[in-house]
């Protein structure tokens, strides 16, 4: 069996974490370089390709409105798009005698972070587990620190990996989750991880692609889309407004309501909450949708994991914290990206309604 329980290790490595100096903390991800130094061996297992992006749709003077942004260098480039990307090949690398505990993989003076300390509740901050009676021998880690923090790269990023770990060894994640969606996502896609917060590991693979979308990323996101098409009714339909309301980071639309009710009454779009809906209930309502619109964030992922190809995101941002991460999927599924900038109102935003109305026309997938 690749997997042993009840061998008993006396394991102390979580507590050096407190001793300055001693460890070189990483996140776990785009540390290609970092496990080449530590590996036993490596191998690509899937090659690199170029693209260029594609122009988003937005009306004049949406850019010149944006104060602030995240995990986005340069709206301007971004969004005119041409911008060529060079994406990496994925690449496996083999380590061993891995410690795992509490969301962090220990080797040697290294320690990777699968999880930011505020995941963890204050006794596994505090006081991690020194004995370990779990044992596996041929482990493979799919997990990434930003895709346990950030819901969407979950989705596109480490359940595509899951299935390069699923094929390479035995797949191994940690027992702390942000969001009870991926459970429901797991069981959608056959996914069946062994959890564990304390285990020795003989021998870990690692995958990396430096966060790029090589075409052979696409092809399984592609796949896992096909598993959940599959399960639900494709007839298509105008769109879906997904709200967002207080959750994941903070940026509070103060009509996002009214704008949901209107894209509903005026043009029959579906409305679905994430805070209060289940996986199914929310891929139900997206599935075959023409358009999916909300204020930008992971939780239109719902919608990206099912939206099919001609199709449209229309982001409603925030004017200081405009991100464009989702652009990176539209471009790779061969969707239309659009978005609305807001109206700065003290600490949160409001939308115009007529910009909405004026952009949705202007990606011209409603006529269709």
């Amino acid at each position: 069996m690749r997997l042993i329980k009840k061998k008993v290790r006396f394991a102390p490595i979580g507590y050096t974490k407190y001793l300055k100096g001693l460890k070189k903390t990483h996140t776990m991800f785009r540390q290609g370089k970092i496990l080449e130094s530590l590996a036993v061996k490596s191998w690509e297992i899937a090659p690199g390709n170029t693209t260029i992006s594609s122009k988003a749709y937005f009306l004049e003077g949406q850019l010149e409105r944006i104060t602030g942004t995240a995990y986005t260098d340069n709206p301007y480039a971004v969004m005119h798009g041409g911008v060529t990307t060079h994406h990496a090949p994925t690449r496996a690398y083999q380590l061993k005698d891995i410690w795992m505990v509490n969301g962090s993989i220990y080797k040697g003076l290294h320690r990777f972070l699968l999880h930011h300390n505020t995941k963890l509740s204050p006794k596994m901050n505090y006081f991690p587990p020194a004995i370990i009676d779990t044992e596996i021998k041929d482990a493979a880690i799919y997990s990434s620190y930003d895709g346990n923090e950030f819901f969407g790269l979950w989705l596109t990023d480490d359940c595509t990996n899951y299935k390069f770990a699923a094929s390479e060894g035995f797949p191994i994640t940690t027992n702390i989750f942000t969001s009870p969606h991926m459970f429901e996502y797991e069981e959608l896609l056959g996914m069946n991880p062994y959890r564990t917060n304390a285990a020795y590991l003989q021998n870990a693979l690692f995958f990396d692609d430096d966060w790029g979308n090589n075409n052979k990323k696409q092809q399984l996101f592609n796949e896992n889309k096909d598993i959940l098409l599959s399960k639900f009714s494709k007839n298509s339909h105008p769109g879906v407004f997904i709200l967002r309301r207080n959750s994941g980071k903070t940026r509070i639309m103060l009509n996002e309501i009214e704008i949901a009710e209107q894209l509903r009454d005026k043009y029959g779009f579906k409305i679905v909450d994430v805070t209060q809906q289940s996986v199914n209930e929310i891929l139900s309502a997206c599935a075959g949708a023409r358009m999916v619109v909300g204020i930008e964030g992971s939780h239109l992922m719902h919608g990206l994991t099912v939206l099919e190809p001609g199709a449209a995101v229309l982001t409603l941002q925030p004017p200081n914290r405009f991100c464009g991460v989702l652009k990176i999927t539209t471009d790779m599924q061969s969707l239309k990206y659009g978005f609305v900038v807001g109206i700065q109102k003290e600490e949160n935003f409001y939308i115009n309604l007529e910009e909405v109305e004026r952009t949705i026309a202007f990606l011209e997938v409603l006529s269709c």
